[in-house]
């Protein structure tokens, strides 16, 4: 593999349609695309700083590097990429890319981050803004701390294990995700979704699980947790209390007490609905 070390790189597309091409050790500045349409590429200890550096590539790898600011939508149409040890300041990473690995990683702005792309695995990651990974799919996390909201929006086949959301509105309209040992804080939590389950997780929201087709609480606790499960089918282990509950729409509700309970028969048929408090 050819190596370009220490290099300041400038103007665009500078090393535009590279192959079997490792770079170390340098800048990338003033200049869109420098990497665009490459294949079998990577680089160590590298500083991006314009736009597009990794547009339609295959088989990238980059390690111990930062994105900067202006190097926003960075990764877009790219096959197989690995992100490892790396600073991202860019907002925009990643649009409908297939086959992506991120490990140790912190994004310090994820607006509208991992969009539309597929087989994603994430580990030991650091995120803070809203959007992420809309509308993607194939997804597994281990030790995520989210800040920012509307996360997982529209996404489907999620699996998510030792995270922290600080998300409103996460998991919005998903399709078969799955939460094991996390926390989750955020209003309105998991709306229109179907097939969400949550395992070992503590969970506090106003107005959340709302509007859910097939919802399962396996051995779950909720904080601070007002108006749940209205209009919701639900498979729910509780083992503390819950502050309100809404008109559910069906299922069981097991729960160690209940600070309100509202069934509006008007609205919904309490029978279709079994609450068991207490042990």
């Amino acid at each position: 593999m050819k190596e370009v070390k220490n290099k300041l790189l400038t103007g665009e597309r500078a090393l535009f349609m590279s192959s079997n091409l490792k770079a170390v050790g340098c800048t990338f500045d003033d200049g869109e695309s420098p990497l665009k349409e490459s294949e079998n590429v990577a680089a160590e200890n590298c500083e991006f700083k314009w736009k597009y550096p990794f547009w339609y590539c295959k088989n990238a790898e980059v390690t111990d590097s930062r994105f900067f600011e202006m190097a926003r939508a960075g990764i877009w149409y790219t096959e197989n990429v690995r992100i490892k040890d790396c600073i991202i300041y860019a907002p925009k990473e990643f649009r409908r890319c297939d086959g992506i690995s991120i490990e140790n990683t912190e994004f310090t702005n994820a607006e509208e981050t991992l969009w539309s792309c597929k087989n994603i695995d994430i580990k030991n990651v650091k995120a803070k803004g809203d959007y992420l990974l809309m509308n993607s799919e194939n997804i597994t996390v281990d030790n995520l701390e989210l800040d920012g909201n509307y996360s997982f929006d529209g996404a489907k086949n999620v699996e998510v294990k030792n995270s922290r959301l600080i998300s409103k509105d996460a998991f919005w309209n998903s399709e078969n995700v799955t939460v094991y040992d996390s926390f989750i804080s955020g209003e309105y939590l998991g709306w229109n979704a179907k097939n969400l389950t949550l395992v070992n997780c503590t969970v506090e929201s106003l107005q959340g699980m709302c509007y859910i087709e097939n919802l399962k609480m396996i051995n779950c606790k909720t904080v601070n947790t007002t108006l749940a499960f209205e209009f919701s089918s639900v498979e729910a282990e509780i083992t503390s209390g819950v502050d309100s509950i809404m008109n559910p729409k069906s299922g069981k509700i097991k729960v160690q007490s209940v600070g309100e309970l509202i069934m509006d028969e008007t609205k919904i048929n309490p029978a279709d609905t079994e609450i068991i408090i207490g042990e």
